[in-house]
């Protein structure tokens, strides 16, 4: 029998890497989509994978509690990853309320579904870095207490908390990934390392001339998207439930990763980049490094993928989106 996982968010960045990992596995698949009547734009990281039709798509919204429970009544999922929210820091301040209902209050609506539905299903939460905001240590470990600096981060930390309080007071395997920073190809043009390499790709083909920013001296524990689902389905393979962090250990400033996309493409950053105040947080989280060691000792996950690899990867497949001919 195949075993059968359920991804709601399986048409971000990290559901779509999930799922072809999951497929190469050997799972049945289902993804948790919203009702869009432009699927294929909803679809486009799978098809960039080439598995949309491998996988089982189904119309569902962590907003619906009896829709989550019916999918996973239906399906009976041996592994549940809740990879949804509204993910993008910036937007969290402008839209709060929707913030807190999707990302922590839609966590609530999985776990409720799985617990009555499907209880011996192994969950899996996706935390965030972010949560640390304001850091109470040089260097976070899943002991470092949360100092939330965004309503996204707060959101990220009410679903997180709840998650540990369903293990603690169902018996369900729950666990959260507290994930560090992970990019990929597939990252939204919202993010500051996909909006760098989209830029480097547009000013090396002559469509753009600057790349405007806000806080650059940032630092941030950046990995591959590629490598941290492999910790997130190890999670769930291990026999006690628990909290990890996965992160690469090592920070770097975004002007560092910007330098990184730069001379990729035989450029001088400092030639292209402008300072923006607009795209200054209201209030900045400075530095952000993890502490793997947990994930490396007990599920013996370790990325493989640099930072360096990484940018480069992303600003080569921004270099062919843009018509880029070798």
């Amino acid at each position: 029998m195949k075993k059968c996982a359920v991804v709601t968010g399986i048409t971000g960045q990290d559901g779509a890497y999930l799922a072809q990992l999951l497929l190469e596995k050997g799972y049945k698949v289902v993804g948790v989509v919203r009702r869009s009547s432009h699927f294929g734009v909803a679809t486009h990281r799978l098809d960039w994978l080439g598995i949309t039709d491998q996988v089982e798509l189904v119309d569902g919204d962590l907003l619906d509690l009896g829709g989550m429970a019916r999918i996973i009544r239906e399906h009976r999922p041996d592994e549940v990853y809740n990879l949804a929210a509204q993910s993008f820091v910036k937007t969290s301040w402008d839209q709060p309320s929707l913030t807190s209902q999707v990302t922590g209050v839609g966590v609530v609506n999985v776990l409720e579904a799985v617990r009555l539905e499907a209880p011996e299903a192994h969950f899996y939460q996706a935390s965030s870095s972010e949560m640390y905001g304001l850091i109470q240590e040089p260097q976070q470990s899943e002991k470092t207490p949360f100092y939330p600096r965004s309503p996204y981060a707060v959101a990220k930390l009410m679903g997180h908390w709840m998650t540990v309080n369903y293990r603690e007071s169902f018996d369900m395997f729950a666990c959260s990934g507290i994930l560090f920073n992970h990019e990929s190809p597939l990252r939204g043009l919202e993010f500051v390392t996909r909006k760098v390499t989209d830029a480097v790709a547009q000013i090396k083909l002559g469509k753009l001339d600057k790349l405007p920013m806000g806080n650059i001296d940032a630092k941030r524990d950046w990995g591959h998207a590629k490598d941290y689902v492999k910790a997130m389905w190890a999670m769930l393979q291990h026999d006690v439930a628990d909290d990890y962090v996965v992160a690469t250990g090592r920070t770097v400033t975004v002007r560092d990763m910007i330098t990184v996309a730069f001379d990729h493409v035989g450029l001088k950053a400092d030639n292209y980049v402008t300072i923006d105040p607009r795209f200054f947080r209201p209030s900045e989280v400075d530095v952000l490094l993890g502490d793997p060691a947990k994930a490396t000792n007990t599920l013996g996950w370790k990325p493989m993928i640099t930072m360096e690899e990484m940018i480069q990867e992303m600003v080569d497949a921004d270099l062919v989106r843009h018509g880029w001919r070798a």
